[in-house]
């Protein structure tokens, strides 16, 4: 997960407000299918708590991320973790796959990022992941934007969610061979309203304002967000649309 002058991760944040970004994220570890002994990468590790299951089935675990507090918190945990920004991988052919759970759609340059994984892996290597698609938390997206318009300000969206045909473009210009990419809708179930969500994920919106205005201003958005994400139980639910992919670098490159 990248940090930036407007994107900051608390991991204890983070666990409070997004830790089923991790819970959810085992179907992707599924089609990783890792194997004792593999070597992974694991790209945009956050805190750990994905990584830690795949050394829990005896692989060798290099863990990234570009968030310096993320990366504490998962050498806490004992893992070789490691800040670096993943649209800059300094690899070469050193990992028998590489993985990605809710962190390439941070990455926005993603021609960056696979041609990073593709010196990562080497032959036979697979690349498999999971991040947000086209659609992804679109109904959030736009009260941001009209929240924000209302006052006279405009961010840029920043987050990459590609459609399914684009991304695997992407990979297969880069010699990868795609042997599945799906892309899901996933309404998620927050841990309370969405106001956690905007707190931990929108800082690039919330950074444009005064920090004195920034808690109206999301205590708003949850008011205008009650009616499509709030169900009749006082549940919220993100509007998530995930894009899943497995991907191989051939033996023959």
């Amino acid at each position: 997960m990248p940090s930036s002058n407007t994107q900051h991760w608390n991991p204890a944040q983070y666990r409070e407000h997004a830790r089923f970004v991790s819970d959810l994220g085992m179907p992707v570890v599924d089609w990783l299918d890792p194997r004792p002994g593999e070597r992974i990468l694991d790209l945009g590790c956050g805190d750990g708590a994905l990584s830690l299951k795949l050394v829990d089935r005896g692989c060798e675990v290099v863990g990234v991320d570009a968030s310096a507090d993320m990366i504490a918190a998962a050498q806490g945990l004992g893992l070789d973790a490691r800040v670096l920004d993943g649209q800059s991988l300094a690899f070469d052919d050193e990992f028998d796959a590489v993985f990605s759970n809710a962190a390439l759609h941070w990455m926005k340059a993603p021609e960056r990022v696979i041609a990073g994984v593709w010196r990562a892996l080497k032959p036979g290597g697979r690349f498999v992941g999971e991040f947000g698609g086209h659609g992804n938390v679109a109904v959030i997206v736009a009260a941001l934007g009209s929240a924000l318009a209302a006052r006279g300000m405009a961010v840029p969206n920043p987050w990459y969610f590609p459609r399914p045909e684009e991304y695997q473009k992407r990979l297969e210009s880069h010699g990868f061979e795609v042997a599945r990419l799906d892309l899901i809708p996933r309404p998620t179930l927050l841990p309370g309203d969405v106001g956690g969500w905007l707190e931990t994920f929108a800082q690039p919106y919330t950074a444009a304002l005064p920090r004195a205005e920034r808690r109206d201003f999301i205590a708003g958005l949850v008011e205008a967000l009650r009616g499509p994400l709030c169900d009749a139980n006082g549940d919220w639910w993100a509007d998530y649309v995930r894009l899943r992919f497995s991907a191989t670098k051939p033996d023959a490159a």
